[in-house]
């Protein structure tokens, strides 16, 4: 056994050597554990995070946390191309097809997902500003689960125009929303200084959102400027990727929204012209090696014991059921007022469950915030348990999110279709 052991963790250590070992053991395992849930019945998806789980710290130690540094570019890459995607989504004539509908449908699942899950916190015992802090990080959608069931299944049709449509404005929404709730939270808690820091978050993330527009807007209008009399693909992919990576780049180090930015330059690329659909035709055979990198990366970052935790178990609980019941009833709500199909009420909602980077960013930020640092020390406690009640989150949504999204994106699409 000693033997054995040692032998173990000479080949782990190989493996933590170099970055480029990490990707291959990844992308391998994953492979084959994206096959075998397919033979299930289940999402790829699955079969990437439960590989990157086994892989991680929580059982086998073979990729350490530390190593996620390493691999962090492709995260970055994987969720700018996704947002691509998304944006490439809002070509005008869809979007005049569907009106003022995904508008409405944003905002009622936004705020009915705020509210719901801000009201079970607290009737849960959640001292009443950090439950609403919760509530509006419950509001976040992560879109790279629903982008690849989409692109593995080749799914087209109003269901996903709605779909791509609500996703993307979702991001924007949050992060609006998030900031004016940091404010008046700010200023609940008595921080220091707390009108001019109520002010300062709320125009900062209004300015996040105005900011990652801008380079975008730029990003877009470059790419389509430098590629549109191109004929040669392999040209277009460069100039595009080259501007794609300046751009993301840009957003990251200047502290702005990567997924809004791309999501911007994708709308752009798609509106200057229809002949500029052939960049995103383009890109596609990049994706599924990316894609997969992505969530079995995502799987290692996971840590089933904090379900054993008793008083996240229950809160995580609370915080999970009125997230998946304001997400699903906002949508329905929504879809009524927006006068959509009955496939589109009925199905759409559950594509909106997964949460993942978007809501770890935003509870991280509250734990780091100098806004919050000279709080009471009881205080501190609490938000360390937003921060494992969000884990919880992600670890529960991300494993069953890709199962009722391929569910409801199969289902969806086939009644529209009738």
């Amino acid at each position: 056994m000693e033997y054995f052991l040692s032998g173990y963790h000479q080949i782990k250590d190989i493996l933590t050597h170099h970055a480029l070992f990490s990707v291959g053991i990844l992308l391998l395992l994953g492979y084959f554990f994206g096959k075998a849930a397919a033979k299930l019945k289940l999402p790829e998806i699955t079969g990437f995070i439960i590989g990157g789980l086994i892989l991680g710290d929580s059982v086998l130690g073979v990729i350490p946390h530390h190593m996620n540094q390493s691999l962090k570019i492709v995260t970055e890459i994987a969720l700018g191309l996704i947002a691509l995607t998304i944006g490439g989504e809002f070509y005008w004539v869809k979007l005049k097809r569907m009106g003022k509908a995904v508008v409405i449908i944003t905002v009622v699942q936004i705020l009915a997902t705020f509210g719901l899950v801000s009201a079970g916190l607290i009737l849960a015992g959640l001292d009443t500003p950090f439950a609403m802090l919760l509530g509006a990080i419950a509001s976040a959608t992560a879109p790279a689960a629903t982008v690849a069931i989409v692109q593995s299944l080749r799914a087209h049709g109003i269901f996903i125009d709605y779909l791509y449509g609500v996703v993307a404005l979702d991001d924007a929404g949050c992060v609006i929303l998030f900031g004016i709730i940091f404010a008046v939270v700010s200023g609940m808690l008595g921080a220091p200084s707390e009108s001019a820091s109520g002010l300062s978050v709320m125009s900062f993330a209004v300015l996040e959102v105005l900011l990652s527009v801008a380079i975008g807007a730029v990003s877009g209008y470059l790419i389509h400027r430098l590629t549109f009399r191109k004929n040669n693909t392999h040209e277009i992919m460069i100039i595009t990727l080259g501007i794609f990576f300046l751009s993301t780049a840009a957003a990251i180090v200047f502290h702005l929204s990567p997924l809004i930015t791309n999501m911007a330059a994708g709308a752009l690329i798609i509106n200057m012209s229809a002949r500029n659909h052939r960049i995103f035709r383009i890109l596609e055979p990049l994706t599924p090696p990316i894609y997969a990198l992505f969530f079995v990366i995502a799987g290692t970052e996971l840590q089933p014991h904090i379900i054993f935790q008793g008083e996240i178990l229950m809160l995580g609980g609370v915080y999970i059921l009125a997230r998946a019941v304001g997400k699903y009833g906002g949508v329905y709500a929504g879809c009524a007022m927006g006068r959509t199909s009955a496939s589109i009420r009925k199905y759409l909602g559950l594509c909106m469950l997964p949460q993942a980077g978007v809501a770890i960013g935003l509870v991280l930020l509250v734990q780091a915030s100098p806004l919050l640092a000279n709080l009471e020390p009881q205080y501190v406690k609490v938000i360390d348990n937003m921060v494992n009640i969000v884990l919880f989150s992600v670890f529960v949504n991300e494993l069953t999110g890709p199962l009722l999204s391929k569910y409801a994106i199969i289902h969806g699409n086939e009644m529209g279709a009738r």
